[in-house]
């Protein structure tokens, strides 16, 4: 697969085959991806927990919330749910600015999902004080966001916003659902280029 497809491919996905289980295998290789990337002085602060157990997946799917476009899973049949989940922790021991080795490790993820047939969403608006008492973790942890996986039961194409387009997508009676991006024209402020 090329590079741009898999980016493209590498979205936040809200529907998911819930019959088709994510293999622990792929959820290992991941995080091992994640142990690779870039992080901020070579700290690398990034502890992660896996939640795979049917018997723990509803509990943490209650502990999410809306935001955005997302509307949550607690209301979808199980179906059309994800099948795991990471949640991805900073160690407050050894720093307690994530923001740039999160953002890394979590795109770095779902490229990974994506490039073995899967898709994820990353959730950044959750419990976190009840997801560490529920699974028993130490406050020096701290909870910084989640990252539901399964396979994909949905098509999501990217189409072009420009000016004020609304940032929010639409599905049509297909069930595409159309996710609108500002291109590169749009972002570039100024290219000071030679040659």
């Amino acid at each position: 697969m090329l590079f741009r497809d898999l980016v493209t491919k590498g979205r936040n996905y809200v529907k998911f085959d819930g019959s088709a289980a994510v293999p622990e295998e792929l959820l290992l290789d991941l995080l091992e991806l994640a142990c690779y990337v870039p992080s901020r002085g070579n700290l690398q602060p990034l502890k992660y927990l896996l939640v795979t157990d049917c018997s723990e997946t509803g509990p943490l799917i209650s502990m999410l919330f809306p935001e955005g476009c997302f509307a949550g899973w607690s209301g979808v049949p199980e179906k059309d749910r994800p099948r795991a989940f990471i949640v991805m922790f900073g160690d407050l021991c050894l720093g307690s600015d994530f923001g740039a080795d999160s953002g890394i490790a979590a795109q770095t993820i779902l490229l990974g999902a994506a490039d073995a047939g899967f898709g994820g969403f990353i959730v950044h608006s959750f419990d976190r004080e009840g997801l560490s008492l529920h699974f028993g973790i130490p406050g020096f942890y701290q909870p910084l966001l989640v990252i539901a996986l399964g396979k994909p039961a949905e098509t999501l194409v990217i189409e072009q916003m420009s000016g004020d387009d609304p940032i929010t997508g639409h599905t049509d009676k297909n069930g595409i659902r159309f996710i609108p991006k500002r291109m590169q024209r749009d972002v570039m402020l100024k290219a000071l280029c030679r040659g």
